[in-house]
């Protein structure tokens, strides 16, 4: 699933652009199905990264898709049936072996309360490539091992 997409800039990121941002149209968060988790994150995340990103709802759901269609999720973690432990550079290393052009620079593995939080990957503005994200890859979990929950 995915948390959400948004511009990056070299330090922070915009969020809330436009003065009055259009709501999401039904047909529009038909696009978001089975991308985000829920409706209300769709909604969350167009409200606060889709209005910067130039696109209209639908447009930024369907940018969404493909940035997640494009990422492979490692076949250990794609869908765990119990919890494991895997230290957070390791869950990197899968993320870059399954992912040709991806690297450790344009990634970071986050991590809460000793739980695997999520894998953030950068793209490149026309989602046709990774890029490297500095800022981004400084937030990786610094835990010795994080436990990744089972698919629910």
């Amino acid at each position: 699933m995915v948390h959400g997409l948004w511009p990056q800039y070299d330090r922070g990121y915009p969020s809330e652009c436009g003065a009055f941002p259009r709501a999401p149209s039904r047909p529009a968060l038909e696009e978001a199905d089975g991308v985000f988790p829920s409706e209300g994150l769709a909604r969350y995340e167009w409200r606060r990264h889709g209005t910067c990103s130039g696109l209209d709802p639908a447009g930024y759901f369907r940018a969404a898709r493909r940035a997640r269609d494009a990422v492979t999720i490692p076949a250990a973690l794609a869908r765990p049936d119990r919890d494991q432990r895997a230290a957070p550079i390791e869950i990197a290393r899968q993320f870059v072996a399954s992912n040709p052009g991806l690297r450790p620079d344009m990634m970071a593995v986050t991590c809460r309360s000793g739980q695997l939080e999520e894998v953030r990957i950068c793209f490149a503005r026309d989602l046709r490539g990774f890029t490297p994200c500095p800022e981004v890859a400084r937030q990786n979990c610094r835990a010795g091992e994080v436990t990744v929950g089972a698919a629910r």
